[in-house]
Protein backbone atom coordinates (compact mmCIF):
# COMPACT_ATOMS: atom_id res chain seq x y z
CA UNK A 1 0.00 0.00 0.00
CA UNK A 2 2.70 2.77 1.08
CA UNK A 3 4.59 1.46 -2.37
CA UNK A 4 1.64 2.17 -4.41
CA UNK A 5 1.13 5.79 -2.57
CA UNK A 6 4.50 6.73 -2.94
CA UNK A 7 4.78 5.83 -7.12
CA UNK A 8 1.06 7.66 -6.95
CA UNK A 9 2.74 10.65 -5.39
CA UNK A 10 5.73 10.05 -7.78
CA UNK A 11 3.93 10.11 -11.08
CA UNK A 12 1.15 13.15 -9.55
CA UNK A 13 4.52 15.07 -9.20
CA UNK A 14 5.81 14.44 -12.99
CA UNK A 15 2.91 15.31 -14.27
CA UNK A 16 2.63 18.65 -12.55
CA UNK A 17 6.19 19.11 -14.08
CA UNK A 18 5.29 18.19 -17.16
CA UNK A 19 2.39 20.25 -17.72
CA UNK A 20 3.80 23.38 -15.97
CA UNK A 21 2.10 23.77 -12.90
CA UNK A 22 3.97 25.61 -10.17
CA UNK A 23 4.54 23.29 -7.08
CA UNK A 24 5.39 25.31 -4.43
CA UNK A 25 7.44 23.49 -1.47
CA UNK A 26 7.19 24.48 2.20
CA UNK A 27 10.55 26.56 3.21
CA UNK A 28 11.90 26.87 6.77
CA UNK A 29 11.17 30.44 6.80
CA UNK A 30 7.39 31.35 7.22
CA UNK A 31 5.38 33.78 9.47
CA UNK A 32 6.10 34.37 12.45
CA UNK A 33 3.70 35.78 15.50
CA UNK A 34 4.54 37.35 18.69
CA UNK A 35 1.77 36.94 20.95
CA UNK A 36 0.55 38.43 24.11
CA UNK A 37 -1.84 36.89 26.64
CA UNK A 38 -2.44 39.81 28.73
CA UNK A 39 -0.49 38.39 31.87
CA UNK A 40 2.82 39.87 30.43
CA UNK A 41 3.50 35.91 29.17
CA UNK A 42 4.81 36.13 25.49
CA UNK A 43 4.83 32.98 23.30
CA UNK A 44 6.16 32.68 19.26
CA UNK A 45 3.37 31.16 17.13
CA UNK A 46 3.14 30.12 13.25
CA UNK A 47 -0.67 31.51 13.15
CA UNK A 48 -1.82 34.89 14.47
CA UNK A 49 -5.48 33.26 15.54
CA UNK A 50 -5.37 34.10 18.55
CA UNK A 51 -5.94 37.22 20.16
CA UNK A 52 -3.23 39.73 21.14
CA UNK A 53 -0.63 38.24 18.32
CA UNK A 54 1.07 40.66 15.86
CA UNK A 55 2.69 39.43 13.04
CA UNK A 56 6.99 39.74 13.11
CA UNK A 57 9.52 40.09 10.49
CA UNK A 58 12.55 38.35 10.80
CA UNK A 59 15.46 38.77 8.70
CA UNK A 60 16.62 36.01 6.16
CA UNK A 61 18.64 33.26 6.93
CA UNK A 62 22.42 33.83 5.12
CA UNK A 63 24.62 31.45 4.78
CA UNK A 64 28.44 32.18 3.40
CA UNK A 65 30.01 29.19 2.44
CA UNK A 66 33.06 28.31 4.68
CA UNK A 67 36.95 28.72 2.90
CA UNK A 68 38.01 25.13 1.74
CA UNK A 69 41.25 24.39 3.77
CA UNK A 70 44.61 23.94 2.97
CA UNK A 71 46.10 20.76 3.31
CA UNK A 72 48.83 20.99 6.98
CA UNK A 73 52.17 20.01 6.15
CA UNK A 74 53.48 17.90 8.53
CA UNK A 75 57.31 17.93 9.23
CA UNK A 76 59.05 15.78 11.50
CA UNK A 77 59.33 18.37 14.07
CA UNK A 78 55.71 18.96 14.38
CA UNK A 79 54.84 15.41 13.99
CA UNK A 80 52.76 14.51 17.27
CA UNK A 81 54.88 11.81 19.53
CA UNK A 82 52.90 8.47 20.23
CA UNK A 83 53.47 8.95 23.87
CA UNK A 84 55.07 12.25 25.99
CA UNK A 85 58.69 12.48 26.78
CA UNK A 86 57.72 11.90 30.44
CA UNK A 87 55.76 8.76 29.75
CA UNK A 88 56.93 5.79 31.31
CA UNK A 89 58.71 3.20 29.23
CA UNK A 90 58.22 -0.45 30.19
CA UNK A 91 60.98 -2.87 29.10
CA UNK A 92 60.57 -5.69 26.54
CA UNK A 93 60.64 -8.11 29.18
CA UNK A 94 58.27 -6.80 31.39
CA UNK A 95 56.08 -6.76 28.34
CA UNK A 96 56.52 -10.11 27.13
CA UNK A 97 55.33 -11.40 31.08
CA UNK A 98 52.29 -8.91 30.59
CA UNK A 99 51.44 -10.32 27.72
CA UNK A 100 51.91 -13.56 28.49
CA UNK A 101 49.74 -13.52 31.27
CA UNK A 102 47.15 -11.72 29.25
CA UNK A 103 47.45 -14.71 26.90
CA UNK A 104 46.91 -17.16 29.73
CA UNK A 105 43.81 -15.22 30.80
CA UNK A 106 42.21 -15.60 27.70
CA UNK A 107 43.02 -18.78 27.13
CA UNK A 108 41.74 -19.80 30.78
CA UNK A 109 38.49 -17.54 29.85
CA UNK A 110 37.99 -19.49 26.08
CA UNK A 111 37.96 -22.82 28.34
CA UNK A 112 35.90 -22.11 30.42
CA UNK A 113 33.27 -20.29 28.13
CA UNK A 114 34.23 -24.00 26.12
CA UNK A 115 32.47 -26.02 28.92
CA UNK A 116 29.91 -23.67 29.43
CA UNK A 117 28.52 -24.11 25.53
CA UNK A 118 29.02 -28.25 26.32
CA UNK A 119 26.89 -28.18 29.09
CA UNK A 120 24.24 -26.15 27.19
CA UNK A 121 24.77 -27.84 23.87
CA UNK A 122 24.09 -31.23 26.06
CA UNK A 123 21.22 -29.73 27.83
CA UNK A 124 19.95 -28.27 24.50
CA UNK A 125 20.01 -31.52 22.91
CA UNK A 126 19.40 -29.84 19.53
CA UNK A 127 16.37 -28.24 20.28
CA UNK A 128 14.62 -31.57 22.11
CA UNK A 129 15.54 -30.63 25.99
CA UNK A 130 13.88 -33.37 28.24
CA UNK A 131 11.11 -31.19 29.75
CA UNK A 132 11.04 -30.74 33.46
CA UNK A 133 8.20 -31.61 36.26
CA UNK A 134 7.56 -27.83 36.46
CA UNK A 135 6.70 -27.61 33.00
CA UNK A 136 2.95 -28.63 32.37
CA UNK A 137 2.35 -25.66 30.32
CA UNK A 138 3.69 -26.20 26.68
CA UNK A 139 4.60 -22.15 26.98
CA UNK A 140 6.64 -22.32 29.84
CA UNK A 141 8.83 -25.19 28.18
CA UNK A 142 9.32 -23.73 25.20
CA UNK A 143 10.46 -20.14 26.51
CA UNK A 144 13.44 -22.15 28.23
CA UNK A 145 14.37 -23.80 25.05
CA UNK A 146 14.18 -20.39 23.18
CA UNK A 147 15.92 -19.11 25.97
CA UNK A 148 18.56 -22.20 25.66
CA UNK A 149 19.21 -21.33 21.97
CA UNK A 150 20.06 -17.73 23.27
CA UNK A 151 22.48 -18.47 25.70
CA UNK A 152 24.09 -21.68 23.24
CA UNK A 153 24.48 -18.51 20.43
CA UNK A 154 25.86 -16.06 23.10
CA UNK A 155 28.47 -18.35 23.87
CA UNK A 156 29.17 -19.56 20.74
CA UNK A 157 30.06 -15.59 20.25
CA UNK A 158 32.15 -15.53 22.86
CA UNK A 159 34.28 -18.16 22.11
CA UNK A 160 34.68 -16.82 18.72
CA UNK A 161 35.50 -13.36 19.65
CA UNK A 162 38.20 -14.92 22.26
CA UNK A 163 39.81 -17.09 19.34
CA UNK A 164 39.81 -13.82 17.70
CA UNK A 165 41.39 -11.86 20.69
CA UNK A 166 43.82 -14.67 21.60
CA UNK A 167 44.60 -14.67 17.34
CA UNK A 168 45.54 -10.81 17.32
CA UNK A 169 47.93 -11.68 20.20
CA UNK A 170 51.72 -11.85 18.76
Amino acid sequence: MKSQLTVMSLLAAILAFVLGLNITLAHAQSEIFLCDDGHGSKEYKNNGATKGCKKIDLPGITTIPGLPRKPAVVTAASKPSSSPADFPKVDSGTQKTRDNDRRQILLDEMRTEERKLADLKKEFNNGEPERRGDERNYAKYQERVASLKDDVNRTEKNVDALKREIGNLK
